[in-house]
Order: C-alpha cells, then sequence, then structure tokens
C-alpha cells in the first residue's frame, strides 16, 4: 500500500508538473505570436511580399511554425527567424521579436530596417546564439549588458555611433563579432581581449582612435583581424606575434607609426597581411619572409625603406604583392623571378634602381605589372608576358632603354600599356599595333622613330593612344580600324603630309593633338564628323587655307588651338556663338578682320591672338569705311535682321517661360502651391489636383522608405496617356532641386515638375515602365546583366563629366534602378546627395562617406562596383552565404576572385549558359569591380573610365585574364 501510495503521488506531481509546463508553454506561445506580429506591423515596405502569410487571424497561435522565415523546435517554440534580404523597411517597436524567449538565432541583416535597437536587447534572451542585423539603418549607440551563450554578434553596416561598451568583454562564448561600416568612436575596450573564444574580429570602417591594445595577447583563439578605416594610433603592438592562429591580419587606413614588429613573423599560418595606407617606417623584419603560407602581401603607402632581400624567394605561395608609394631603394631583387603564384607585382612610386630582373615573367605567373615612377635602367625583359595572362604592364618614368621587347608583339592578353617617359628607341613593330584587346597605350616622350604611315593599326578595342614627344616621321598612322578610340595624342614627333579625310571615321573621338609636327595642308572638313570632339590641337604645324566654318557647328567642342600656322582670311563670326567653346588660340598666323565680339573671344587674351592683323572684339577697332551709303545699307539690313531675331526670340522666350516659369495655383481647399514644369507636355497636362488631390494618396503608393520620400502612381486627368510618379520630400529641399530638372539622359529618370506648399512638396517624376533591378537580378541572363551594368555605367559618365558642375548619383542601389521593357537601366533621384543617405541601407555608402561632408564622384564609383558585383555574383552586401570569415561582400569577392575560379564566385544563372567568351566579359568585369570598390579612393577610376572599360571588356574575346587587383595608375 505504502509503495502504490508513492507512486499515486509522484503520478499526481508529475501531473501538476505537466499541467503548470502545458501552460506556460501555451502563455509562451502567444508571446511569441504577438511579438511576431508586432514586427510584421512595425513594416511599412515589403516588396517581394515576403510576410504575406503571417496571418494574424490563424486560429491556432503555432501556426507560425509554418510562417515564412520561422523555424521551430520540437516544443513549436521559434528557433530561428530568418528574413535577411527582403528589403523590408520599417521602424521596430518594442517590445520586438529580440525578446523572443526561445530564438537561438535572429537574421534581419541585408534590409532596410531602422531606428534605435531596444535597450535589453542583450538581456532579454538567454537562449540566443546567433544575432545579425547588420546592413540596415539602425541608429543609436550599442547597448549594454551581455548574452553569456552568444557566439555570432554581427552589427555591421549600419549607423550605430558612441563607444564599443565595456561590457563587450562578458561575452565568453563569443565566435565571430562584427562592429565594422558603423560611426563607433572612442578608444578599444580592453576588455575585449577577455573574450578569449573569439575567431573574427571586424572594427573596420568607423572613427576608432587610440592604441591596439596589448591585451589582445588573451585571445588566441584570433584567426582574423580586420581594424581597417579608423584612425587607430601608436604602434602595432609586437604582443599580436603570439597569436599563433591568426592567418588574416587587416590594419589599413590608420595612423599606425613606427616599424612594423618582427614578431609578426612568428605567425606561421598568416595568409594576408594588409598594412597599407598607415605612417609606418623602417625596413621590412626579415622575419616575414619566413611565413611560407602568405598569399597576400600589401605595405603599400606607407613610409618604408631599405632594400628587398633575396630572402623574399622563401615565398613560395605569394600571389599578390603591393610595396608601392614607400621609400625601398636597392635592385629588385632576382628572387622575384622564382615566385611561381606570383600574379600581381605593383612595386611603383619608390627609389628602386637597376635593370629589371631579366627572368621576370618566365616563371610566374604574372598578371599585372607596375613599375612605375622608380629609377630603373636597363631593357624591359623579353618574357614578361611569358605566362600569357598579363594584361597590364606599366613601366613609366623610369630610364629604360632599348626596344619594345618583341614577346610584347604576340601578348595578345594586354590591356592596358603604359611606357610614357623613358629613353626607349627603335621601331613599334607592325604586330604591336595589331593587339586586339589594348585600350589605353602610352608610349610618349621616349625616343621611338620611323615611318608608320603607311601601318594600319588594327586595335578595335583601342580606346587612348598617345604617341606623343617622339621622332616618328611620315602620314599620319592609319586608324580606321580603331573606330572607338576617344583620344588620340600625336603631338611632337615629325608627322608630314595633310591631315587625312579619314580622321572624320572616329565618331567616338573627344581629344584629338596633333600640334608640333610638319602638317601642311587644310584642315579637312572630314573633322566635322567627329561629333564628340571637345578639344582640338593642331597648333605648330603649317597648315593653309581659312579656319573652317564647320567647326562652329561642332556641338560640344570646348577647347581650340590653331596657333603657330600658315592660316589666313577672317575669322568666321559663326565661332563666337559657339556656347560650348570656352577657350581659343589663334596667335600667329595670317588673319585678318574683325574678331568675333560675343562667345568665347570677349574674354579672350592677347597672347590667344598676337601675330595676326586682326582688330575688334576687346582689341583695337577696326577702321571704319567711308561709303557712307554702303554703311547704310549695312545698317538697315542689320536692323531688319535684329528686329526679326528678337521677335523669334520673344516668341520662344514667351512660350517657354510660360511653360518652366515658378507658379502659384490654388487648389480646391483654397491651399496656395508653387509649381515649376521642366516638361513642356506635363505643363500642359498635369494639373495641381493630378499631383497631389488624386495621386498622392495611399491606394496609389507604389514605395515608401520610413515614412519618408513616398512615392506614388499618378496620371494626367487632361491625357488619358500620361501617367507619372509623384515623390514626397521635405520642403525645406525643395529649392535644391532645380538643377535636377535639367537632366536628360536615355538611363535617368526625367524630373518633370516640382511642387510645394505649407502642407508638403512634391517632385513629379516621368513613369517608366519596368521593374527594380532588385526584383529581377535573378532572374537575368549574362546579356541583360552586360547591358544593364553599361547603362548604369553611361549615366554616371553623363552626371560626373557632362554636367557642369558635376553631379553626384548618390542613393543609387538596386533598389533605386529601373529596369525598362528594353533592358534599360534607368537611375532614379529622388532626393539631394546629402538627403540620399538617410533613405538606403549603409551598405551602398562608401565607407569614406559615413560623413555626409565626405560625398565625392569617388563615391559613386564604389557603389556602383557594388552593384557590378552583385551583377557578377547574384549576391548582396550581407548575404548570409557570405559566411563569417568576410566582413563585407567586397572582401569575400576580393578573395574569392583571388583562387582565380569562377565557379566559385559566378551567379549559377549566367554560368549555366555562358560561352567561354562570355566568361572572360566575367572576369574581367569583376576585375573591373574590383577596382571601382578599392579602399583608396584615388585609385578608383572616374566615370568615363570605367565607361570604356566596360564597353572594351563586352568587345573582348578569349584571352581574358583571372587575376588582378585595383592598380593606382
Amino acid at each position: 500500500m505504502l509503495e502504490m501510495a508513492k507512486k499515486g503521488a509522484a503520478a499526481v506531481v508529475l501531473f501538476v508538473f505537466m499541467f503548470f509546463a502545458f501552460v506556460l508553454s501555451e502563455s509562451d506561445h502567444g508571446k511569441e505570436f504577438e511579438l511576431l506580429l508586432s514586427f510584421k506591423s512595425s513594416i511599412i515596405h515589403d516588396p517581394s511580399s515576403f510576410l504575406s502569410n503571417w496571418n494574424p487571424s490563424a486560429a491556432d497561435a503555432v501556426t507560425f511554425c509554418q510562417w515564412r522565415g520561422v523555424t521551430c523546435n520540437n516544443m513549436s517554440h521559434v528557433e530561428t527567424l530568418d528574413v535577411s534580404a527582403k528589403n523590408l523597411s520599417g521602424i521596430l517597436v518594442s517590445p520586438s521579436i529580440f525578446h523572443l524567449p526561445f530564438a537561438k538565432t535572429l537574421n534581419l541583416s541585408s534590409n532596410r530596417l531602422s531606428g534605435e535597437i531596444p535597450e535589453d536587447i542583450f538581456s532579454s534572451t538567454s537562449s540566443l546564439r546567433s544575432l545579425n542585423i547588420s546592413n540596415n539603418n539602425f541608429t543609436g549607440q550599442i547597448p549594454n549588458g551581455f548574452i553569456p551563450g552568444l557566439e555570432v554578434l554581427d552589427l555591421s553596416n549600419n549607423m550605430f555611433s558612441g563607444k564599443i561598451p565595456v561590457e563587450i568583454g562578458l561575452f565568453s562564448s563569443l565566435k565571430f563579432l562584427d562592429l565594422g561600416g558603423n560611426v563607433l568612436s572612442g578608444k578599444i575596450p580592453i576588455s575585449i581581449s577577455n573574450v578569449t573564444t573569439l575567431q573574427y574580429l571586424t572594427l573596420a570602417s568607423n572613427q576608432l582612435i587610440g592604441p591596439i591594445p596589448r591585451e589582445i595577447i588573451k585571445m588566441r583563439s584570433l584567426k582574423w583581424i580586420y581594424l581597417g578605416y579608423n584612425n587607430l594610433s601608436g604602434e602595432i603592438p609586437r604582443e599580436i606575434g603570439v597569436l599563433s592562429s591568426l592567418y588574416h591580419l587587416d590594419l589599413v587606413y590608420n595612423n599606425f607609426t613606427g616599424e612594423i614588429p618582427s614578431s609578426i613573423g612568428n605567425l606561421s599560418d598568416l595568409k594576408y597581411l594588409f598594412l597599407y595606407q598607415n605612417k609606418l617606417t623602417g625596413s621590412i623584419p626579415i622575419s616575414i619572409f619566413g611565413l611560407g603560407k602568405l598569399v597576400s602581401l600589401d605595405l603599400s603607402v606607407n613610409s618604408l625603406s631599405g632594400e628587398i632581400p633575396e630572402r623574399i624567394i622563401q615565398l613560395q605561395s605569394l600571389e599578390i604583392l603591393h610595396l608601392f608609394g614607400n621609400r625601398f631603394s636597392g635592385k629588385i631583387p632576382y628572387a622575384l623571378t622564382s615566385l611561381p603564384h606570383l600574379q600581381v607585382l605593383q612595386l611603383w612610386s619608390n627609389r628602386f634602381s637597376g635593370e629589371i630582373p631579366r627572368s621576370l615573367g618566365r616563371r610566374n605567373n604574372l598578371t599585372v605589372l607596375d613599375l612605375s615612377t622608380n629609377n630603373l635602367t636597363g631593357r624591359i625583359p623579353d618574357g614578361v608576358c611569358s605566362s600569357g595572362r598579363l594584361f597590364k604592364l606599366i613601366l613609366f618614368s623610369n630610364k629604360l632603354e632599348g626596344d619594345v621587347p618583341k614577346d610584347l608583339n604576340t601578348c595578345t592578353s594586354l590591356q592596358r600599356v603604359r611606357l610614357q617617359n623613358n629613353r626607349l628607341s627603335g621601331e613599334l613593330s607592325p604586330a604591336f599595333t595589331k593587339l586586339p584587346l589594348v585600350y589605353f597605350l602610352d608610349v610618349s616622350n621616349n625616343n621611338l622613330s620611323g615611318d608608320i604611315g603607311d601601318q594600319v593599326w588594327d586595335m578595335p578595342s583601342l580606346e587612348m593612344l598617345s604617341l606623343a614627344g617622339n621622332r616618328f616621321s611620315g602620314k599620319l598612322p592609319h586608324l580606321s580600324n580603331t573606330p572607338k578610340i576617344e583620344f588620340l595624342d600625336l603631338s611632337g614627333n615629325a608627322f608630314s603630309g595633310t591631315i587625312p579625310p579619314r580622321i572624320g571615321t572616329l565618331p567616338d573621338l573627344m581629344q584629338l593633338s596633333l600640334s608640333e609636327n610638319k602638317l601642311t595642308g587644310e584642315i579637312p572638313e572630314a573633322l566635322s564628323s567627329c561629333k564628340k570632339l571637345v578639344r582640338l590641337d593642331l597648333s605648330h604645324n603649317q597648315l593653309t587655307g581659312q579656319i573652317p566654318y564647320f567647326l562652329a557647328d561642332m556641338p560640344v567642342l570646348g577647347h581650340l588651338d590653331l596657333s603657330e600656322n600658315e592660316l589666313s582670311g577672317e575669322v568666321p563670326a559663326k565661332l563666337g556663338k559657339m556656347e560650348s567653346l570656352v577657350q581659343v588660340n589663334i596667335s600667329h598666323n595670317h588673319l585678318t578682320g574683325a574678331l568675333p565680339s560675343t562667345g568665347a573671344f570677349l574674354v579672350i587674351n592677347e597672347t590667344a591672338v598676337v601675330g595676326n592683323d586682326l582688330c575688334g572684339g576687346g582689341f583695337p577697332p577696326c577702321k571704319k569705311l567711308k561709303n557712307r551709303a554702303w554703311w547704310v545699307l549695312i545698317a538697315c539690313s542689320l536692323a531688319a535682321l535684329l528686329f526679326l531675331a528678337v521677335a523669334a526670340f520673344g516668341f520662344l522666350f514667351i512660350n517657354g517661360r510660360n511653360n518652366l516659369e515658378l507658379k502659384r495655383v490654388e487648389n480646391e481647399d483654397g491651399s496656395i502651391w508653387e509649381l515649376q514644369f521642366f516638361d513642356s507636355t506635363a505643363s500642359k497636362s498635369v494639373t495641381i489636383d493630378d499631383i497631389i488631390t488624386l495621386s498622392a494618396k495611399e491606394s496609389n503608393i507604389i514605395s515608401s522608405c520610413n515614412n519618408e520620400a513616398i512615392s506614388f502612381k499618378g496620371k494626367s486627368s487632361v491625357s488619358n496617356d500620361l501617367q507619372f510618379v509623384v515623390s514626397s520630400i521635405p520642403s525645406t529641399l525643395w529649392p535644391e532641386i532645380t538643377e535636377s530638372g535639367k537632366l536628360h539622359h536615355p538611363n535617368i529618370v526625367k524630373l518633370i515638375g516640382k511642387c510645394r506648399s505649407e502642407k508638403g512638396a512634391y517632385l513629379v517624376y516621368e513613369y517608366v515602365e519596368g521593374k527594380l533591378l532588385r526584383e529581377i537580378l535573378h532572374s537575368l541572363s549574362w546579356e541583360r546583366r552586360r547591358k544593364i551594368a553599361v547603362g548604369i555605367a553611361k549615366a554616371l559618365r553623363f552626371l560626373h563629366s557632362y554636367c557642369s558642375p558635376s553631379i553626384l548619383a548618390g542613393g543609387m542601389s538596386p533598389e533605386r534602378i529601373i529596369v525598362d521593357a528594353k533592358d534599360e537601366p534607368r537611375l532614379h533621384f529622388t532626393l539631394p546627395v546629402s538627403e540620399n543617405k538617410r533613405f538606403i541601407s549603409s551598405a551602398y555608402i562608401a565607407p569614406e562617406a559615413r560623413e555626409i561632408k565626405e560625398m565625392s564622384e569617388k563615391c559613386d564609383i564604389y557603389v556602383f562596383g557594388l552593384i557590378l558585383i552583385e551583377l557578377l555574383t547574384g549576391k548582396a552586401p550581407g548575404d548570409p552565404e557570405l559566411g563569417v570569415r568576410y566582413s563585407n561582400i567586397v572582401e569575400w569577392a576580393r578573395y574569392c576572385y583571388s583562387d582565380c575560379h569562377l565557379d566559385a564566385w559566378v551567379d549559377p544563372i549566367i554560368k549555366t549558359h555562358a560561352s567561354i567568351n562570355n566568361q572572360n566579359q566575367i572576369v574581367a568585369a569583376m576585375n573591373l569591380a574590383l577596382h571601382c570598390t578599392a579602399g583608396d579612393p584615388t585609385a578608383r577610376p572616374c566615370a568615363a573610365e570605367v565607361t570604356k572599360t566596360l564597353q572594351s571588356v563586352f568587345r573582348t574575346s578569349s584571352c581574358i585574364p583571372g587575376l588582378t587587383f585595383p592598380s593606382h595608375v
């Protein structure tokens, strides 16, 4: 009986326990249900409808286990919530999903979530093991507190400010910590060294100051340290040499001083050592040359000195060596020729002397060789292109002698060749003028010679050619088979004969300099076909005849130099009416008559007209004619013409003014609106009611960000065919928008009007039928992605190069690019650059542009590089597939690319159907993307170079090299 009583009591206890567990479990389920619904309610924009099956009307709360992004454990509690990369926007409300009681993994990365995260985030749950909210717009300070079991903490690429909390040292289980890409300040807390389990540490791209704590010695598990792009100072602690597990050390773009500690040589597993852009002095420690696993060594842009020892031969795994921008001297070590994996060698801007090692390139795998701006002598080695993969050869500003090596004549992988400012001699082989991929060739200021007039330059990719400052003779070279050439400088030679009419077969020509030669004859009318010509210099020749009238019809000609010739006759008056012409020099010819009194001639300097028999236009007036009747006839004729011109101008001015002037109109509710259109069609068809009454309402919303910058789709009540987009903006920004109304480019969404009152302000854009790049990117073929990349580049080139002053794209991202029915990308501007940062993911902001004042054209180029990486790989910034090893998508792309395996990084969608030629283009495009995302803004190309390079790449063939990294020249 006693035994039965005991069993009965035990059963009762068990029942009571299970009952309360059931009650508590039901209570927890309800709490989780409410927290998830609270999260959904905070989302104001869900473009992919990812949360559409989060149904609040479900009878059973546990059904949330079937919701997208939610994974439950065997007790039906939320264990994982993953809503990453869904382009969600909104401000999280409290209590939030950070309070889910059983969650082990929370991943909100790569969205556009904003606001401050709860102060109790690190004390709300002890179950959490991984928290990733990277690549959003979260603000405020990092909360205090800790979660003992947390292993992964990624807060990167947000806008967190303040100091790193000292409580960071209490995260006793943390293995991965990424706080990079914020605006954190202060010093690195010493307490961080208590996290002895940490393997990956990234604090890059903040505003941290002070030294690296020497207590780092305790963090023996570290494999990855990335502290770049801060303001850290002091010496690199020698204690870092005890971190024996380290394979990646990156301290770039700081203010570290002193010598490189020799203890780094103890890091036997180190593969990547990046110390560039600091203030380090002294020589490279000998111990570093014992790091046999080192793949990439970058010590560039410091004040390092001394010689590079032959012991560098021990670095048999080395692929990339960057030592440029230092004070190294002595000879380039012969040992470099015996590094079999060496691909990129950049030693430019040092004090190296002596000859380039004769065997360089023969046993290497060279793709990039840059030894420019040193004191090198001797010849260019014959085998420098032995790898068959060399595509960048940069040797300018040395003292090199001899011929251009014969093996370069067959180096069909070459794309960029810069040999200027040396002492090279001999002739250019006809084979050298037929390299298929070269788009940039500069051999200026050497002693090259020969008659190249009969050679046909068959270089279909060539866009820049400079033969200036040599001793070439004969007729001008035959360039008809270089149709893409944009910059041509043949000045300072001994070319003779006439300017051939075939010059007109170069439709993309923008700059042409034929000065300081022996050219004769008249300026050919064929030049008028070069509609893109901006700069024309024909000075210091023996040209005859008159200044051609057709020059005045060249639409973008800005600089014209015809000085020191034998030109005669009068200066065409029409030249003075050219709006584009800003600088002209016609001195030392035989010109006569009156100068135009308009345009560039109004401010022309006397030295630009001296040596002629000219008058007027700000100089001594021309002599009056004695025949009064003749003057009366001329005066009457001029008066009649003036009357007609004024009448025509008045009509056009009044008509245009009615369309474009700022108007004040009254709405139906009595409110007064200021209204201005930049498009005449819209001014006649769109009313203020169409904009603010019929369009700006909730049912027409097509996009929204943080309840600001809301966009509506609208339609004209006058013309049913006219649709437009209305975007709300802060009223204070309204005056800054006018310049945007002047932008007309096929790859930019046109601003057609703006309006404001006390109730708000709106911009009116043309409606583009299409889809956002973010929505369709993963379904695009390579051919479509290729077209989109070129279109974006062209838009940037227009904004940077053809707008005066230049205009920044600012908030460019796949969410701001519309792809129309013809696969043309259309950049959409809604706000000035100063405001765009508020409405885009911080992942699409250049590292140096965390502060608005630092925005520049190179920031646009960085973002273009990110978009290009996304087009190539299918992965977005913050993509969870990048893994924990990489601090951002650029790091991932750079290191995956360095393996030279296309399969490792290309988007499978385009890889499946890519031909060999496509694959070569993809590799070359990735090289450009890495160039655009260089950490140093000055190392990034300009928009014009980007466009040229892309167009060149997409015309490529079967031999594109696999690995390169951004070059600074």
